[in-house]
């Protein structure tokens, strides 16, 4: 059940090659987006925490994707259905022949996620700017304030399909007491229980600190380096492979407060470490920690 990758801009970014990822054609660098900017054959999509940054500036041509108001229902705690998803991607000038670049602030926590429910349609042909917007920025790349409009498709999006990728609540519960790998991508004072919310964030609702039972801490900005960039596969596999004992064919649910942060996890385990099985569970902390009878544990890892 490996991910199966599809793209039409042409070759590998050569300046990802070398940090041997199982799928390098998944993410592209700096460098690349910058030529790329006037190829028609691509849209760019910035996904942001604050979904206000868009409006401030930039990358030119890029559009912008609200994951609260494009992605998510606005009365059901799941994502859009196929009529929603189908006009979103018409609108924004998008096929099945278009290649997307996602990118955005935080390190990509919601471009990933954003990658990751484009995935749930099926939509494989996209890629990650490795760095997003702070390495686009810290390079002192351009920025502008122009919202492009594109001509628009006649997209057909087929029935969303969470069985691959995403994880239930009830699904968590029997992979934790089936003793299957769980990781908990928070910081590690959520997941020791000393605070319910990331630091400098407020307190979310969630009446129970701690982590799921088994769950395995791996802070998901391990991943990154200090740029925003992806860590090399080497130094990747040392984490959670040498550090957490993980194998390519485990069977692995990654989880967060969300699921914005371990979409991040997930994105590493499945495309740069070419992971088989790994599903993130959206519901997440904010759903297991509120949740009636639902096991925790408190502490470090044991």
């Amino acid at each position: 059940m490996g991910a199966t990758i599809t793209s039409n801009a042409s070759a590998v970014d050569p300046g990802i090659t070398g940090k041997g990822y199982v799928h390098p054609e998944v993410l592209v660098g700096t460098d690349w987006l910058a030529e790329h900017l006037d190829d028609p054959t691509i849209r760019i999509i910035e996904s942001d925490e604050d979904v206000l940054l868009y409006d401030t500036g930039h990358i030119p041509g890029a559009q912008k994707v609200d994951w609260h108001q494009d992605l998510n229902d606005p009365v059901l705690r799941d994502y859009v259905l196929s009529e929603q998803f189908e006009k979103l991607l018409r609108e924004k000038g998008i096929d099945e022949n278009t290649t997307v670049v996602f990118y955005g602030d935080k390190n990509n926590w919601w471009a990933t996620y954003a990658f990751w429910v484009f995935q749930l349609f099926g939509f494989t042909n996209a890629k990650l700017l490795d760095g997003g917007r702070i390495k686009w920025e810290q390079e002192h790349r351009p920025f502008n304030t122009d919202v492009p409009r594109y001509k628009s498709t006649n997209y057909k999006a087929p029935k969303r399909s969470d069985e691959k990728i995403r994880a239930f609540f009830q699904q968590v519960r029997e992979h934790s007491e089936k003793g299957k790998p769980l990781i908990d991508v928070r910081s590690p004072e959520e997941y020791t229980g000393q605070r319910t919310h990331m630091p400098d964030y407020p307190q979310e609702g969630t009446l129970r600190g701690g982590h799921i039972k088994g769950a395995r801490s791996v802070p998901w900005a391990r991943a990154a380096n200090p740029d925003g960039s992806f860590k090399d596969a080497a130094s990747l596999r040392a984490i959670y492979e040498q550090e957490k004992g993980l194998k390519q064919s485990d069977d692995i649910v990654a989880y967060c407060r969300i699921g914005e942060r371990s979409s991040h996890t997930w994105f590493v385990l499945t495309y740069l470490l070419g992971y088989d099985r790994v599903r993130n569970y959206d519901g997440s902390w904010t759903e297991w920690g509120n949740a009636v009878r639902a096991p925790i544990e408190k502490g470090p890892e044991k």
